[in-house]
């Protein structure tokens, strides 16, 4: 049995990729980066900026407060204990029926009762005083 040999065939001499003048650039553009990004920090640590940290940041409540007569059902379902099908009864009773002269008046939108009146409050506009409110008035061209 004869043994196999390999035969040479024409020798590949591996190149290098870059040029060495295309080497130079690449190697000054990442020191020059290295060196500038090393001012930077530098200059802030000079200036005593100090990163807030976001876990440390003071927390700041906005409360979210709705007005009965001017929300569209959407803000509604947001409240506590109203969902899609209350926040649409709300606004379909204020259209049909007016507008609400006060908190407890919502009482007249069919599932709210006294006990989510009072879980709302919270989160409802204070209402005008009711005298103040005019609804849909007719101004008498006689007088």
């Amino acid at each position: 049995m004869g043994q196999r040999t390999q035969k040479d065939g024409p020798q590949i001499s591996v190149r290098s990729l870059l040029r060495r003048g295309e080497q130079l650039a690449i190697a000054l553009v990442v020191a020059g980066t290295v060196v500038l990004g090393g001012i930077y920090f530098a200059t802030l640590r000079m200036r005593q900026v100090e990163l807030i940290d976001i876990d440390e940041a003071p927390l700041v409540e906005r409360p979210f407060m709705v007005d009965v007569n001017q929300a569209e059902w959407a803000e509604l379902a947001q409240l506590p204990g109203v969902g899609e099908t209350i926040a649409k009864r709300i606004v379909e009773s204020r259209q049909v029926q007016g507008p609400f002269l006060d908190h407890s008046d919502l009482q007249r939108v069919p599932g709210i009762g006294p006990r989510t009146v009072e879980s709302l409050r919270g989160y409802l506009v204070p209402m005008p005083q009711a005298d103040s409110i005019v609804v849909d008035a007719q101004i008498d061209p006689a007088s």
